[in-house]
């Protein structure tokens, strides 16, 4: 093993997102680290009426390095690591649902013009991860959102500020709802997906969304949840 990693330091220069270990991006003793359980992780306030709210592991560390690689450094190597953490937060959502009812995965949609600078869609592609991987369920990743236009980045603006930046950002298209009733399964439960929480203020648009086109998610489940905001309720569901 320390061979292979110092070939591929030699080679790639790469190095592990948790220790910084040159080697591969993830080491085996920081991928064993990783969560292998989900908890709640309401956010500080919580939006009003938004459904609960599942991660896998605090915004910080590890996750963070794996969840900004992927996401804006083109580190795509990161995608099945990050798959199976939102897949745990999923078979949380869902463990009291029946077994026998098929989950549709929606992912929250980047704002327009994003994936074509990025060249990929790293919700979506995370979300077909974790449908993929999900063990025990009928699971697919349907892709019921459109980002509509003049939606503002969100780093630095605050609570408020986020709600106001996101109202009415998002849509569920009627005939992609059509479609979805025409080929999909007759009874299926919505679980809203994302890579990190932070205020929820995305979410609330997006489970807004859903529930007008009459297609309510019975939760949201993300990766990450931010340590600013949730630490103490994250790291006591996870511990």
């Amino acid at each position: 093993m320390r061979m292979l990693d110092a070939a591929v330091d030699l080679f790639l220069g790469s190095r592990c997102a948790g220790c910084a270990t040159p080697g591969r991006m993830l080491c085996p003793a920081c991928r064993a680290a990783l969560p292998a359980a989900a908890g709640p992780a309401w956010p500080t306030p919580v939006p009003d009426g938004l459904v609960q709210p599942w991660s896998a592991a605090p915004y910080a560390g590890a996750v963070r390095e794996l969840v900004v690689g992927h996401k804006d450094r083109g580190q795509l190597g990161h995608r099945r690591v990050l798959g199976r953490l939102l897949a745990v937060a999923v078979e949380a959502a869902v463990a009291d649902l029946d077994p026998a009812d098929p989950v549709l995965l929606v992912p929250v949609p980047s704002r327009p013009g994003a994936s074509r600078r990025r060249g990929y869609d790293p919700t979506a592609a995370l979300t077909r991860t974790a449908a993929a991987v999900l063990e025990g369920r009928d699971a697919r990743a349907v892709g019921l959102l459109v980002s509509r236009g003049g939606v503002a980045d969100q780093a630095g603006l605050g609570i408020a500020e986020r709600a106001t930046n996101m109202a009415g950002s998002m849509a569920c298209p009627s005939h992609v709802v059509r479609r979805l009733r025409r080929r999909g399964p007759a009874r299926a439960h919505v679980v809203l997906c994302d890579d990190v929480l932070t205020t929820g203020a995305t979410a609330r648009e997006a489970q807004r969304a859903l529930e007008a086109a009459g297609v309510p998610p019975v939760a949201v489940a993300t990766i990450a949840a931010t340590v600013r905001r949730q630490a103490g309720q994250v790291r006591r569901s996870l511990s």
